[in-house]
C-alpha cells in the first residue's frame, strides 16, 4: 500500500528547513507563514459564530460564554494532539494517514471519506448560505444564480494553484479578524464612553443581571454544546496544509499555539462584549446577533455591513471545503481507497480531478436551492458536527497510540510534544463521547446519527468491495505503520 506523505522533521526535505519548491507528494510548496497563520484564524471563525451563536444565546444566556470557553479548551487539546503527529510526520492526509497508520487501513479509509463528506455537505449549505446573503441586496437574483456563480468561481481559485487558493482565503479570513475585532473596539467604547443609543443600558452586569448566568439551567447551556462544536468545525484544516507549507516545522506550530488566543478573543472576547452591550434576552434564533448588537447600537448600515461579513464567512468556508475535498480524495486514491485517477495532479500541482468531483456533488446544492426546506441548514451543521467529531475523535486515539509506540521505543519523539501527553487526548476524547450524548438526546440534531448510520452502511459495502478487488490494500499496514503498532 502506497502513502503520500512528506519526510519527517529532521530530513532533509523538511526539517532543514530546504525543503524544495514542490514536496514528495508532488504537490507545490505554495503556503507561506502569512498565509498559513491567517488560514488558522479564519478556520476559528465561521457562520457558527456570526450566525449560530444567535440561537446558542437565546437558548444558554450568558452561559453560552462559558460554552465557547470549555469547548475552545478541548478543540486546543486535539489540536496540540494534531500538532505533535503533524510534526513527527507532516502530511497533506493528515488524520486519515494517521489513523492508518496507529489504527489500520480500515480506520484511515473511513476518516479520509467522511472528512471528504463533512466538507461536500458543509459546501453546500454555505452556498445555499452565501446566496442568501446575496438576496438581501439583490432580491430580483434567483438565488441559484448567486449559488452557482459562487461555485465556479471558487472551483476556479482552487484549480489555479495553491497560492491562489491561500491568498484568496488570507483576504477572508482578513476582513473576518477585522470586523470582529471593531466590533470588540466599538463595543468596549460603548461601556466605556457611554455613547450611542445602546450607552444608557450597556453594561458588565448584563451578564448576570437578567436570570443570572444559566438563566435556563445548566441542561439547557449543555445542550447547547453541539452548536458550539460546529463553530470550531476547520480549525483542523491547518493539519491538510502541512505538505503544501513552505516551512511546516515552523509554521504549524505557531499557528497551533495562537489558537488559545484566537478563541480567547474572537469567541469568549466577543461575546462578553456583546452580551454586556445588549442583553441576552433581545437575541433570537434565525438572526446574527452581531447584527442585532450593531443595530441597537446605532451604527449606520450595520445590518448591510455585518451581512457583507457573514457572506464572506460562508465563502470563506465554502473555498476551505473545495481545498481540503481534493486532498482527502487523493491521498484515498494514493492508498488505493478511491479511484486512481483521483490521485493525479494537475500540470498546476493541484488535484484537480478531486476537486471537480466534490465541486460536481456540491452543485447539487445549487440545482435543488430552492427546494431546502427552513431546517435544512440545522440538519446539515448536524451531520457535519458529527462528522467532526469523528475526525478529531481519529486524531486523539491516533495521538494516543503514537505516544505509546513513542514510550516503548519504536517511533522517534516528535519536536513538538503536546502538553498532558496521552492524559489530555483521554479527557477530550471522552468530552467528544459527552457531545455524541446530546446529539442522540436532541430530536432535530438526531437526525445526523440517522445519516451517519446511512454513511457507515455505505463505507462498510464500498470496503467490502475493495478487498474483494484488491486484498492488498485492506492487508496488513506497511512496514512503518507495523513499526507504530
Amino acid at each position: 500500500m502506497t502513502s503520500v506523505r512528506v519526510d519527517r522533521p529532521g530530513d532533509d526535505a523538511v526539517g532543514n528547513g530546504a525543503a524544495s519548491n514542490t514536496s514528495e507528494e508532488g504537490y507545490e510548496r505554495g503556503l507561506g507563514s502569512r498565509q498559513v497563520q491567517m488560514i488558522a484564524i479564519g478556520g476559528a471563525i465561521g457562520v457558527g459564530l456570526f450566525m449560530k451563536a444567535g440561537a446558542n444565546i437565546a437558548k444558554a444566556g450568558p452561559s453560552i460564554i462559558l460554552m465557547y470557553a470549555l469547548a475552545g479548551v478541548v478543540i486546543f487539546f486535539i489540536m496540540r494532539a494534531l500538532g505533535e503527529l503533524l510534526l513527527y510526520r507532516p502530511v497533506t492526509g493528515s488524520f486519515s494517514e494517521y489513523a492508518r497508520e496507529f489504527l489500520g487501513p480500515f480506520f484511515g479509509y473511513v476518516t479520509g471519506w467522511t472528512y471528504w463528506l463533512l466538507w461536500v455537505v458543509t459546501g453546500m449549505a454555505e452556498l445555499t448560505a452565501a446566496a442568501i446573503y446575496i438576496h438581501y441586496w439583490f432580491p430580483d437574483i434567483p438565488q441559484w444564480v448567486s449559488a452557482l456563480v459562487f461555485l465556479v468561481v471558487l472551483f476556479g481559485v482552487n484549480l489555479i494553484s495553491v497560492k491562489i487558493f491561500g491568498e484568496v482565503e488570507f483576504w477572508f479570513s482578513m476582513i473576518k479578524v477585522t470586523a470582529i475585532i471593531g466590533m470588540i473596539v466599538i463595543g468596549l467604547g460603548v461601556l466605556t464612553l457611554g455613547f450611542s443609543q445602546a450607552g444608557d443600558t450597556a453594561a458588565v452586569s448584563n451578564l448576570w443581571s437578567h436570570g443570572g448566568v444559566f438563566p435556563s439551567g445548566i441542561g439547557d447551556s449543555l445542550m447547547t454544546l453541539q452548536g458550539v462544536m460546529f463553530a470550531y468545525i476547520a480549525v483542523e484544516l491547518v493539519g491538510v496544509t502541512a505538505g503544501e507549507s513552505e516551512n511546516p516545522e515552523k509554521t504549524l506550530p505557531k499557528a497551533i499555539n495562537t489558537l488559545p488566543w484566537r478563541i480567547l478573543i474572537f469567541y469568549v472576547g466577543a461575546l462578553l462584549v456583546l452580551l454586556s452591550v445588549v442583553k441576552w434576552t433581545e437575541f433570537s434564533a434565525g438572526e446574527s446577533p452581531f447584527v442585532h448588537a450593531f443595530s441597537v447600537i446605532g451604527i449606520p448600515f450595520a445590518a448591510g455591513i455585518v451581512n457583507f461579513v457573514v457572506l464572506t464567512a460562508a465563502l470563506s468556508s465554502c473555498n476551505s471545503g473545495m481545498y481540503s475535498t481534493g486532498r482527502m480524495l487523493r491521498d484515498l486514491a494514493a492508498n488505493g481507497e478511491a479511484p486512481q485517477a483521483l490521485g493525479k495532479l494537475s500540470g498546476r500541482k493541484t488535484p484537480a480531478i478531486g476537486i471537480t468531483l466534490s465541486v460536481a456533488l456540491m452543485g447539487i446544492g445549487v440545482v435543488l436551492n430552492y427546494l431546502v426546506p427552513e431546517k435544512a441548514f440545522e440538519y446539515v451543521t448536524s451531520v457535519a458536527t458529527a462528522a467532526g467529531i469523528w475526525s478529531w475523535s481519529m486524531i486523539l486515539i491516533s495521538h494516543i497510540r503514537y505516544r505509546s509506540a513513542v514510550r516503548a521505543g519504536r517511533l522517534p519523539a516528535s519536536s513538538f510534544p503536546a502538553p498532558g501527553g496521552a492524559l489530555f487526548s483521554w479527557v477530550a476524547l471522552v468530552f467528544l463521547l459527552f457531545v455524541t450524548c446530546l446529539v442522540a438526546y436532541d430530536k432535530d440534531a438526531r437526525v445526523s446519527l440517522y445519516v451517519g448510520a446511512g454513511w457507515a452502511v455505505c463505507l462498510a459495502i464500498g470496503w467490502a468491495v475493495l478487498k474483494s478487488r484488491s486484498p492488498q490494500v485492506a492487508a496488513a499496514a506497511p512496514e512503518r505503520d507495523q513499526v507504530a503498532k
